[in-house]
């Protein structure tokens, strides 16, 4: 299904009725049925999650999955859950984003030069997708690129998963990566050679509450990310 969209409209309406992998499939819509009890009056999403932001972007954010009441609750990817409160504050201040607040897909949030997208596009068990998960998620993450990358300049890997994610994207749709292969790191930076050009690719530790709360994750950390990577695609203030 994947490789045969042709529009971005396409995509996100095939990417929201897939079901292909039974255990992600349960669990989404498992936890739309169950809630949390601080979301019990508002409905969840509990479908697959589509990317968002710039449609020709020059800057692409990649991370690993939507969370069970963040994405999979508002219908947005890194929306309503604290991770995408750190994420979207670190790009509005590097001047990606309109406004730092991210708390629904009504709140007005619009992505400058900017799209975000997640590897896997259902929310996961303890945001943890098994490799044949990943695999199977792959050719949406491929046909969003062919269908929006052509003018964009960086990649910024939330993880070693979105990296690895970005890594095999570029590869898929006929890209060249370095060899050896780059290796995940923060403020780690590889050369890939897209089919459209050369894309910078900046690694940065996902903005999980494990990793802002225990601080292997700061704001001046994610500011040098960000500002390097609107720096690198002309977009920086």
């Amino acid at each position: 299904m994947a490789e045969a969209v042709e529009t971005l409209g396409q995509l996100d309406a095939q990417v929201s009725v897939c079901r292909a992998c039974p255990r992600l499939v349960d669990w989404r819509e498992q936890t739309a049925q169950i809630k949390r009890r601080s979301f019990a009056d508002q409905p969840y999403w509990g479908r697959p999650v589509p990317g968002w932001g710039a449609e020709h972007p020059r800057v692409m954010v990649i991370g690993l999955a939507p969370a069970a009441h963040g994405g999979n609750r508002t219908g947005r990817v890194f929306t309503g859950d604290r991770s995408g409160d750190v994420l979207f504050a670190a790009m509005y201040r590097a001047g990606l984003a309109n406004s730092p607040i991210c708390v629904d897909a009504a709140d007005g949030l619009t992505l400058i030069g900017t799209r975000v997208a997640a590897a896997v596009r259902c929310a996961p068990p303890a945001n943890a997708p098994t490799p044949t998960e990943r695999a199977t998620c792959a050719p949406w993450l491929t046909a969003e690129w062919r269908l929006t990358g052509d003018d964009v300049r960086v990649i910024v890997a939330l993880g070693g998963f979105g990296w690895r994610s970005t890594l095999d994207m570029v590869r898929s749709a006929g890209g060249q990566i370095p060899r050896p292969q780059p290796k995940f790191g923060h403020g780690a930076t590889a050369t890939l050679q897209a089919a459209h050009g050369e894309v910078i690719l900046l690694g940065c530790y996902h903005p999980s509450q494990q990793n802002t709360f225990t601080g292997k994750l700061t704001a001046a950390m994610l500011d040098d990310v960000f500002g390097r990577a609107a720096r690198l695609a002309g977009l920086s203030r």
